[in-house]
């Protein structure tokens, strides 16, 4: 990376100031441009330094970091990226997330400051991926003819559609989830790279807005359609066959995955059991967690989606599956439920 990349730390904790003020400065990528202590203090720098990332604190005196999000235009939130506590957060984290923050990273809590060094890298590669996302898309991916045959492709029998994202994907999610018709004719089960303690704050909240029902998921519930499921961060999310339903698993088996949930564990478990009728989405995110998974489900018979270049916050992990081959078609974040609904015939 020719560019060091200029970064600006909003926390009123002086501790946690002063260990990202290291982490960064270890760092030959990053420059420590300046620090702020509330929200207040936080916009007057952000507008005098112009920093390329700003590392945000949310629960601040004088203004909060969502008082901070409010005051940004849409396209500078982007450039934030949310450094706080699992807790009594929550709820502020999945509100600035909504609002257009770029990502996330967990810090220990108050009793645990002293592990507040653990996440440096974790903290360089989204501060460097923050970064690269304000870069704007000047290659769209490869133009795909989708290999659907002329007849619809999807059957609602024995069908489930799954879904994997990361970084932009509580945003993307809320879009495309409330752009799904109360009547949409298939289960639907969700993998987000987010940390433990979060997913039922957002579930919550996209399911105030959506029409059809959201859950967190939890051992025993039901996939059924006009139902969607989304993993409960910290733990893989199973689909098994009992009978004729098809339910939700909890498990921390592989132990080795990079992400809990990981997105290859849900799409190879949903092939194991519905094979063929496995629709796969894949939007918007870092690395390329979904392309096993990608490959399970075309070796199988299924269909795999993914979302275009254009919509993407971080064009990742749909590129690693385009390139590997196994995307059927991709679409802008807006247009895919249209598509996903032409595909879609009821009956076997």
């Amino acid at each position: 990376m020719s560019q060091r990349i200029r970064v600006l730390v909003v926390d009123d904790s002086a501790f946690a100031r002063k260990v990202l003020r290291d982490l960064i400065g270890r760092h030959h990528n990053l420059e420590l441009v300046g620090t702020a202590r509330d929200g207040l203090e936080a916009l007057e720098k952000i507008a005098e330094l112009v920093p390329d990332v700003v590392t945000l604190d949310l629960m601040m005196p004088n203004l909060d970091g969502l008082g901070v999000l409010d005051a940004l235009a849409p396209a500078e939130r982007r450039r934030v990226l949310i450094v706080s506590t699992a807790g009594g957060e929550n709820e502020l984290v999945i509100a600035a997330l909504a609002a257009g923050a770029f990502d996330l990273v967990s810090k220990p809590t108050a009793l645990a400051t002293d592990r507040l060094y653990e996440l440096g890298g974790e903290l360089i590669v989204k501060i460097e991926a923050a970064f690269a996302a304000l870069a704007p898309n000047l290659t769209e991916a490869p133009a795909l003819v989708p290999v659907l045959p002329p007849h619809k492709r999807i059957h609602t029998a024995r069908s489930v559609l799954v879904i994997g994202t990361s970084t932009g994907g509580p945003q993307a999610l809320a879009r495309l989830l409330a752009a799904l018709p109360r009547d949409f004719p298939l289960p639907v089960a969700v993998a987000l790279h987010i940390p433990a303690g979060y997913t039922d704050a957002l579930t919550r909240r996209i399911n105030e807005a959506a029409q059809v029902e959201v859950v967190e998921a939890d051992n025993g519930v039901v996939m059924r359609p006009g139902r969607v499921v989304i993993a409960r961060g910290g733990s893989h999310l199973r689909l098994s066959l009992r009978g004729d339903e098809l339910t939700c698993w909890l498990s921390n088996v592989p132990s080795n995955a990079a992400h809990f949930p990981s997105v290859d564990v849900l799409f190879e478990s949903a092939v194991e059991q519905c094979g063929a009728g496995v629709v796969g989405l894949v939007l918007t995110g870092m690395g390329d967690d979904g392309t096993r998974g990608a490959s399970a489900i075309t070796k199988a018979g299924g269909l795999v989606l993914t979302e275009s270049a254009s919509s993407c916050v971080v064009y990742g992990m749909p590129r690693s599956v385009v390139e590997a081959g196994y995307s059927s078609a991709d679409s802008p974040l807006d247009g895919m439920v249209a598509f996903l609904l032409e595909q879609i015939s009821v009956g076997v």
